[in-house]
């Protein structure tokens, strides 16, 4: 699988992978359409990781710090699965971390 380029989720985020060295690592922006920030929502850079395999269907993970726009950080990891017409999908989970006021408070801060 090849990370490099576009990528767009159902909910018409894009990410954009600019390059994947040999060891896999790699760094892009990601493009959101989703976000509960009152700023307005701009490109946020990214940084991660790609299990190179032999099979093409490699697993990766990644970074994404919202510094421009939100106090918050997420994090994907996924696998990319080559379909029965070579077209490339890829399968993500992600987990969001909001910036809070108090420890007290750190029970709502996780997605």
């Amino acid at each position: 699988c090849n990370l490099t380029g576009w990528w767009e989720n159902d909910l018409g985020s894009k990410m954009q992978v600019f390059k994947v060295s040999n060891d896999g690592t790699f760094s892009g922006e990601y493009h959101t359409t989703v976000s509960s920030a009152k700023k307005p929502i701009q490109p946020s850079p990214l940084i991660g990781s790609q299990h190179l395999d032999e099979d093409g269907q490699c697993t990766f993970g990644f970074t994404v710090n919202w510094k421009k726009f939100s106090d918050s950080t997420a994090v994907f990891v996924g696998q990319c699965f080559n379909e029965d017409d070579g077209k490339e999908v890829l399968h993500t989970s992600w987990l969001l971390r909001e910036k809070v006021d108090s420890e007290t408070d750190d029970w709502k801060s996780t997605r």
